[in-house]
């Protein structure tokens, strides 16, 4: 199943607490670039873009309080297509399993994702960032399975595979 991205990207914005100011002077050495895009993130991280950069940023819950979960939901729904997360694996925290589900959406629905810095700096030159793309997800079934998509006719047809039109044939 094609999911289609418009030019301007969806962009989620996420940062453990020692990891904030890192993401904000990301955010601040990015910002032309982020300024062509939909900002979203959760609560505290937003706040500091928002007041340190003035960049708008649509906001969510906090991390503990449910935001990751959040941006999980929309990134189901096809309203985020980028996420940019600066978590720390040296730091277990409270909402762990949140932020496991949270990668785990982000991988179950192929949107680009980018813990760390070097990470988000190729993403975000990467020339697909300017212009629309169209990523490639499984087409899941009930029970969760990947399954043969149905062509446009309704009949089925193999799986497609990431990237600008190539297939994979299971």
């Amino acid at each position: 199943m094609r999911m289609p991205m418009e030019a301007t990207k969806r962009v989620a914005l996420i940062a453990h607490d020692n990891k904030k100011a890192d993401l904000v002077e990301w955010v601040q050495f990015n910002k032309d670039l982020l300024a062509r895009h939909s900002l979203y993130a959760t609560r505290t991280t937003g706040r500091l873009i928002t007041e340190h950069l003035g960049l708008p940023v649509t906001e969510f819950q906090s991390g503990p309080l449910g935001g990751d979960q959040q941006i999980g939901a929309r990134i189901a729904d096809g309203c985020i297509d980028v996420l940019i997360f600066f978590w720390d694996p040296l730091e277990p925290l409270p909402h762990d399993p949140d932020v496991r589900a949270l990668l785990r959406i982000a991988v179950v629905w192929n949107i680009p994702v980018a813990c760390n810095r070097a990470t988000a700096d190729f993403l975000i030159s990467s020339p697909l960032m300017a212009d629309a793309y169209d990523r490639l997800v499984p087409a899941y079934g009930a029970d969760g399975e990947a399954g043969e998509a149905p062509d446009a006719r309704g009949e089925k047809k193999p799986h497609e595979s990431v990237g600008s039109g190539a297939q994979l044939h299971v």
